[in-house]
């Protein structure tokens, strides 16, 4: 199963509630729907950045639910995903493609 870096922004474009009460009611739909995604082991973590707009999650999954997880959310916060590559598959793939560039110089 492949894992997700993804890292998001609230959207300053999106028509967000001017209303305390409004916007308190979103951010809670909004905290519902993460808590359940993070419930169901879709998300395995999720945290804010200090400046107040922005975080990450770490997911695992297929693209589609990726695709799926971050169109949820759309158009108050855009996330930026990132598949994981473990560290011992991306060793193995480098030395590969190493071991295949050197093989082609000496030709």
């Amino acid at each position: 199963m492949a894992k997700f870096l993804g890292l998001w922004r609230f959207n300053p474009m999106a028509p967000m509630p001017t209303d305390p009460i409004e916007a308190a009611k979103m951010f809670e739909m909004m905290f519902a729907a993460m808590d359940n995604l993070i419930k169901t082991g879709e998300v395995q973590e999720f945290g804010f950045f200090p400046d107040g707009t922005s975080g990450y999650t770490i997911s695992s999954g297929g693209s589609k639910g990726q695709l799926r997880g971050s169109f949820s959310f759309y158009p108050f916060v855009g996330i930026e995903v990132h598949e994981i590559v473990p560290y011992e598959t991306g060793k193995e793939v480098l030395r590969g493609v190493m071991k295949a560039q050197a093989e082609a110089m000496k030709r």
